[in-house]
């Protein structure tokens, strides 16, 4: 199983997932059960709230040496145990006493022993306290009874300031002068009398008391104690609102988690995409295990090994075009012995050839040493030096230095505006002077260079008039030693190397070179494409490029 879970990224990924949306579900239940504790609490100290702050005021009022009679027989009234004390005998803790002494009325539920009820005298520090095993009709009606004498022993104002302050959202307490509605005569002759009627409203849950309390003009006003309505289930919008939470936190969680693993494929993928591009010294930053992990550890080996090989090859290249020019310089050195010995007109015409193949073989040599160079420098993830380069001064150059050279052809340069990009001067002046001369050997008659502004690029177009570049050979022909066998054959010369030194350099400036038609002179166009704003680098080429 630890073997299962090490190997299986996604597998650890759904068993995430599912301890999360575990966790999330034992949330909202511990939620629910919460708010239904703290409404359950808040409805029972609601209720309390006038019945004990009606004793607490008729403890008060009475003398020291009253109290204790006054309770017993209120305790044998009511059925609930009366008892004053003080605040150190209570088993309350620190809180509890805290919420006492700001007046509020605290209820705890004992399995055993049933409700125990406190509440602070006024003005005093002993506290009193009501234990009951439940709610039952004697209470109510002790405790309404207690309520109409309490309000009868007043009149006017005063009877109405003692009303507002028993009253309570869950417990309303109403004095109306006339008798109240919805009683049968039963029930109203009942009141008349001076009894207690408590009124069963079933649609509801609830129940009211009535009860008459006398006036002092011997008139009569209607007391309405309740409704008291039973605690409702938890509401819809509210088991609405938990869910919504309960899903925020999961879409949370799943995010988070999510997140970290596709941070981590990024990482791979930027990799992947930067060695693609020919900076194999990128390598991924591995900071966990597991199987990503261990994919980011063999892309590093895969990154490494490729970079050692291709460095290997280039170092190879180089060392045998150095070791080629020796026996080439001693060639060419016994061949000019050889024409200061004689005077034979075909031996001249031999040596002559001779002459020529060699330097054709110095310049291959050439083009292979900055072919390797330029390899070497993305192998090894060296950096060019940039600064603000005049393309359009590059291409001035580069056309006044071949046109000497193919006199039969017209080389221009398209009118535009002024073109600025952040690269390497000699590296680009040899990208574009390399096409330009590819361009001069196939073209029929003329060859023209363009200068353009992209929104993020910079663009070099090369044109020309001859046979153009077949598609399907659009991509080979920037391979190493790449010849076409039709339009553009070996008898226009070079090496097979000029693009390849050409896409190098544009790999390392970050930019391409494309191939397509030319719409304007019906052959090929080649163009350079460079990013725009790239920050000048400090890292510099070993060797100027020959």
């Amino acid at each position: 199983m630890q073997r299962l879970l090490a190997d299986g990224s996604f597998l650890r990924v759904y068993l995430a997932l599912a301890l999360a949306l575990l966790l999330t579900f034992c949330l909202a239940l511990m939620g629910l059960a919460l708010v239904d504790r703290v409404r359950i609490e808040q409805y029972r100290e609601q209720l309390a709230e006038a019945p004990l702050q009606l004793l607490t005021w008729r403890v008060a009022a009475l003398p020291a040496h009253e109290r204790g009679s006054w309770l017993t027989q209120q305790s044998d009234l009511l059925n609930i145990r009366l008892s004053l004390r003080e605040p150190e005998d209570t088993e309350l803790g620190w809180f509890d006493r805290r919420r006492l002494e700001r007046g509020r009325v605290l209820v705890k539920v004992h399995e055993e022993e049933g409700w125990r009820l406190y509440r602070r005298l006024p003005r005093e520090e002993r506290i009193l306290e009501a234990r009951l095993s439940g709610l039952n009709e004697r209470q109510l009606r002790g405790l309404a009874q207690m309520l109409g004498d309490w309000l009868a022993e007043v009149d006017g104002d005063r009877r109405r300031r003692r009303l507002e302050g028993v009253a309570s959202d869950a417990l309303p307490v109403r004095l109306n002068d006339l008798a109240p509605e919805g009683l049968d005569s039963h029930q109203l002759t009942r009141l008349r009398d001076g009894e207690l009627v408590i009124r069963l409203m079933p649609g509801h849950w609830a129940l009211t008391i009535h009860l008459a309390v006398p006036a002092a003009d011997d008139s009569r006003q209607w007391l309405s104690i309740g409704p008291v309505s039973a605690l409702e289930p938890t509401p819809i919008s509210l088991l609405l609102l938990v869910l919504v939470i309960m899903l925020g936190v999961l879409a949370a969680i799943i995010y988070l988690i999510v997140r970290g693993v596709e941070a981590r494929l990024a990482r791979l993928e930027l990799a992947a995409g930067r060695i693609a591009s020919g900076r194999l010294d990128t390598r991924v930053k591995v900071d966990a295990g597991g199987f990503i992990g261990r994919v980011g550890m063999a892309f590093n080996a895969m990154a490494a090994q490729v970079q050692s090989l291709l460095r290997s090859q280039q170092e190879m290249i180089r060392a045998v075009s150095h070791e080629l020019r020796t026996p080439v310089a001693r060639i060419r050195f016994a061949m000019q012995m050889v024409e200061d010995m004689t005077d034979d007109p075909a031996v001249h015409r031999q040596l002559h050839g001779i002459d020529s193949d060699i330097e054709e073989l110095d310049q291959l040599i050439d083009e292979i040493l900055t072919y390797a160079r330029l390899d070497s420098g993305i192998v090894n993830g060296a950096e060019l030096e940039r600064t603000q380069v005049d393309c359009r001064a590059i291409a001035e150059r580069v056309i006044e230095t071949l046109t000497p050279l193919h006199a039969h052809l017209r080389l221009e340069l398209a009118p535009g505006p002024e073109v600025e990009v952040q690269a390497d001067p000699r590296y680009l002046q040899r990208a574009l002077q390399n096409l330009v001369a590819n361009a001069c050997r196939h073209a029929r008659s003329r060859v023209l260079v363009r200068l353009s502004l992209e929104s993020r690029l910079v663009r070099l177009d090369i044109e020309d008039d001859g046979p153009g570049v077949p598609a399907g050979e659009r991509q080979a022909i920037f391979k190493p030693f790449a010849r076409l066998d039709d339009s553009r054959t070996r008898r226009s010369g070079g090496y097979g190397l000029g693009l390849s030194i050409v896409q190098k350099i544009m790999t390392w400036h970050g930019g391409s070179v494309v191939v397509d038609d030319s719409q304007e002179l019906g052959g090929a166009r080649f163009s350079l494409l460079l990013p725009r704003g790239l920050p000048a680098s400090k890292a510099k080429l070993p060797v100027k490029p020959a």
